[in-house]
């Protein structure tokens, strides 16, 4: 694809959904249009796919998987041009999910060592508990 503005090649929406087919598959993936027809045989998630987003909006199956930084990069090989800014949507960013990530040393530390005092603890007093009464 050329670099500046005025070379920028737009695709209607009308005509990227004519390429739904295994002899021709286009995607779109944040409003950029990509020919991925020879590519889909070497998808590493299998050309199907590919198949099932050719025609349509492929950004959030795309975001959602997770692809390597090296696939993203391969990207470029397939881009085509854009989606004419007449068809195009807002997109949201990506939501990041609310994950704590324990480090390696921590991590060991309140899967171990907390619960074992704790069953522990709960052990002792059951014991002083029962020879009591």
């Amino acid at each position: 694809m050329a670099e500046s503005p005025e070379e920028v090649k737009y695709y209607r929406l009308e005509e990227l959904k004519q390429h739904n087919s295994g002899r021709s598959a286009w995607i779109h993936i944040h409003d950029k249009i990509y020919d991925v027809t020879k590519f889909l045989e070497e998808h590493p998630g299998g050309a199907e796919v590919l198949k099932e987003q050719a025609g349509g909006d492929a950004s959030e199956a795309f975001d959602d998987v997770g692809h390597s930084t090296d696939a993203r990069e391969m990207t470029k090989r397939y881009l085509i041009g854009e989606l004419h800014p007449d068809d195009r949507t807002a997109f949201e960013e990506p939501k990041k999910p609310n994950v704590i990530i324990l480090e390696s040393e921590s991590s060991w530390w309140y899967s171990w060592i907390i619960p074992a005092i704790a069953g522990m603890s709960v052990a002792l007093l059951y014991r002083l508990y029962a020879t009591d009464h």
